[in-house]
């Protein structure tokens, strides 16, 4: 097959006689995969649907930093520049992953969406199914299509009725478009509520954050010390003893903000991270509250069908000029192999890492976890636990 313009090594996509490991998705979990299965010798071909490395990342809200240290932060093989500070930018992180793809001489092939993954009809590799009728096979396959993979806006009864501006977090830049406007933010994440600090620093007249469950707030550093360090050395405590030990901590570093309408978290931190929920780090939120600059109100429930204005769940309606819903992603997994019967009931892989599922050998994935030691870190380590396993002779 002839090489692609998008293809920057001329090789063209492999042919069934030369199969390589594909890994689907080029963002930091796809080439800390492809770079650490490329040092041990295995070759690897990223897929990636987008024109250009670090999609998702490029897609994200001007604000953002990492909230995990850079030196925590890199991925196999290259560190982060130390120019790039201790927490680092967006814009830096995109920089640093095309970076690396340049460091590493890895092989990634842009415009290519793959659709679905199927077993090989000789059972020795995997046929993919990819867009312009591409079916592609390979020894083995990482699936690294992110953990934000598809954004999650819910259907709330009669929000067709509201008539202001309604958008989803991925469409969130920054707040020059929102100056005087009376915005309510939904979803108390780290999204939403890095957002509302955004909202409130950048001359928005009024910022409303609408909260289901109250979050665990932690300082992202404490005297020098960041929480990310902490999260790695209680990881493999048991529950129990973190949620306690979490609990005692927040207490003492972060204000109580029940006065105004943020009361504290009754169920345990580690508990609810282990149910998907991540604590939320301070980045200015916990100012904003105490300020009055954002005001904490009731989860957004349904809308009015003739008036269209936001009914929150106590019954409150408010008229926001724009309603910025950070209400998440879907993996959006089960067209790509929920067949395989390697998803959980909440669509989310069974395994990750260097382990596979007993139906479907030879088939990984990383970046579907947002554990509290720091996602890039445990894609790292996913990414040796990968390339470990598919060089060892027996695997191959």
């Amino acid at each position: 097959m002839a090489p692609t313009p998008s293809d920057p090594s001329g090789s063209g996509f492999a042919t069934t006689n030369d199969r390589p490991v594909y890994v689907i998705g080029a963002g930091p979990g796809g080439l800390a995969a492809a770079a650490a299965l490329r040092a041990r010798g295995v070759r690897a071909v990223v897929l990636e649907k987008s024109d250009r490395v670090g999609a998702s990342w490029r897609a994200h809200y001007d604000r953002l930093h990492l909230h995990t240290t850079r030196r925590l932060s890199g991925l196999p093989g290259l560190r982060m520049p130390r120019s790039f500070g201790r927490w680092v930018s967006r814009d830096n992180v995109v920089r640093y992953l095309e970076k690396y793809v340049e460091f590493h001489e890895l092989e990634i092939v842009t415009g290519v969406e793959v659709s679905r993954v199927d077993p090989a009809d000789d059972g020795t590799g995997w046929v993919l199914r990819a867009s312009g009728g591409r079916e592609l096979t390979g020894s083995a396959v990482v699936v690294a299509t992110g953990h934000n993979h598809t954004p999650r806006l819910p259907d709330w009864p009669d929000s067709d009725a509201y008539k202001g501006e309604l958008l989803h977090a991925c469409d969130y830049r920054n707040p020059d478009a929102y100056a005087g406007k009376d915005v309510l933010v939904v979803g108390v994440g780290n999204t939403g509520a890095e957002i509302a600090a955004d909202l409130a620093e950048g001359g928005a007249s009024r910022v409303r954050l609408a909260v289901r469950t109250a979050p665990y707030i932690l300082r992202r550093s404490t005297a020098g010390w960041p929480a990310q360090r902490t999260g790695i050395l209680v990881r493999r405590l048991p529950v129990g003893l973190v949620d306690r030990a979490g609990d005692v901590v927040c207490r003492i570093s972060v204000p109580d903000l029940s006065p105004h309408g943020l009361p504290r978290p009754t169920s345990g931190l580690y508990s609810r991270v282990n149910e998907g929920a991540i604590p939320v780090q301070d980045v200015g939120l916990v100012a904003a509250v105490r300020a009055g600059k954002v005001q904490p109100v009731a989860a957004l429930a349904s809308f009015d069908p003739s008036s269209g204005a936001a009914v929150l769940a106590d019954g409150t309606e408010l008229t926001p000029d724009v309603i910025i819903a950070a209400t998440g992603y879907h993996r959006s997994l089960e067209g790509l192999v929920g067949h395989l019967g390697v998803l959980d009931p909440r669509g989310r892989p069974t395994t990750h890492g260097g382990r596979t599922s007993p139906q479907a050998p030879g088939l990984y994935f990383t970046g579907f976890t947002n554990p509290i030691s720091g996602m890039i870190r445990e894609m790292s380590r996913d990414a040796e636990r990968i390339a470990r396993t598919l060089s060892r002779p027996t695997k191959r």
